[in-house]
């Protein structure tokens, strides 16, 4: 079981951990994390799960978000197309990936995630089933990147013809883009939504400050805003998000959509030692926690799984579920067994003293 989100496979610097600006009072915030229905779409089969609403958007997506960034890289078409089907007949509805992905392979160009997952969607006539999310900003080669006016508008047509679709619900700027100002990326975002090319925006790897200038921004010009964030989040990784990101977030209104939400594989109990690192490619990333604190977390979802009859990965991840301020974590599966892991995680509900018992270990053990 793997994680997706901010960076595909190699992740850059974590987002700052400079404290946001001191909010202007505002009018409260009405709860989008409490549980709702989303409208059935027409044709839909299978009833949806609980969902939660994006931000303040219309976007209603399940408690965890299924990460694309294997799709064409450790999973191939045929075996996408089966992880896709099931998250779908199980209920769940939030699919994320990236221009990017998997762009780090040796041969590849950009595109092979959202490449398979278009060819899914022809196949399947599943459109109207999910909420798609796709990410724009990182180098796809020469001058292709950034958050320009005029690389945007490449890149989402770009984006839509690979995913054969004629709208994205949620696209988002995968880094920020200093160079850029602000207005013109929003503009340029507020245009496409006018278009029906896009439905929301979302912001991934933003520090504090400059999320809340987007928002000022938005507010000030009346253009859309960012309605979610998507950080680098989980329960050996927390700081970095909880010190200014999470406060920010919670008195905005802006959902959360995190990734790396199992630390790399760690999270699952799969790697308890350096000889477990070459379970997978993805061990080398897990061997940072491999010391006396990330174990002393392991050891707290080792417990509450054991009681509840659940993995420390579903545990893990219903942790996150239950955090406010949290909308859906993302993780990605490689076979049908974890991915019916992450639905049962969706599932899952965590009683108060194990949120506490794991919130106590997670805490202790980051520096």
């Amino acid at each position: 079981m793997a994680e997706t989100g901010g960076h595909g496979a190699k992740q850059g610097a974590l987002p700052s951990r400079s404290r946001a600006p001191p909010a202007r009072s505002r009018a409260p915030v009405p709860d989008p994390l409490a549980p709702s229905r989303a409208p059935k779409p027409a044709g839909l089969q299978n009833e949806l799960m609980d969902t939660r609403r994006l931000g303040r958007s219309e976007l209603h997506v399940s408690r965890i978000c299924l990460g694309g960034n294997v799709f064409g890289w450790t999973v191939d078409e045929r075996a996408s197309f089966r992880l896709l089907d099931a998250w779908v007949d199980a209920g769940m509805n939030f699919v994320d990936t990236a221009d990017v992905y998997s762009r780090w392979v040796p041969g590849h160009a950009g595109g092979e995630s959202e490449t398979i997952i278009g060819r899914w969607l022809k196949a399947s006539g599943k459109r109207n089933r999910i909420v798609l999310a796709t990410k724009v900003g990182k180098p796809m080669g020469d001058d292709d990147k950034g958050l320009s006016r005029q690389y945007i508008r490449r890149a989402i047509d770009a984006s839509l013809r690979r995913l054969q679709t004629d709208h994205v619900d949620l696209y988002q700027s995968h880094d920020d883009d200093e160079a850029t100002p602000l207005e013109e990326t929003l503009t340029t975002y507020a245009a496409l939504i006018k278009e029906g090319k896009v439905r929301a925006i979302g912001a991934s790897n933003y520090a504090a400050d400059r999320l809340a200038l987007a928002l000022d921004t938005s507010e000030r010009l009346g253009l859309p805003r960012y309605e979610s964030l998507q950080p680098l989040y989980n329960l050996v990784e927390r700081a970095a998000y909880e010190d200014a990101l999470e406060p920010l977030c919670r008195e905005r209104g802006v959902g959360v959509i995190n990734y790396y939400a199992l630390a790399s594989g760690f999270l699952t109990g799969k790697y308890r030692s350096s000889a477990d690192l070459g379970k997978s490619v993805r061990g080398k990333g897990a061997g940072k926690y491999l010391n006396e604190r990330g174990l002393a977390v392991l050891g707290a979802l080792d417990a509450v799984a054991a009681t509840i009859g659940a993995t420390p990965a579903q545990v893990a991840l219903a942790w996150q579920i239950a955090r406010p301020g949290i909308t859906a974590p993302i993780a990605s599966a490689s076979d049908e067994r974890q991915l019916a892991e992450l639905v049962a995680a969706a599932r899952l509900r965590l009683d108060a003293p194990a949120i506490a018992a794991i919130d106590r270990a997670s805490s202790a053990a980051v520096a």
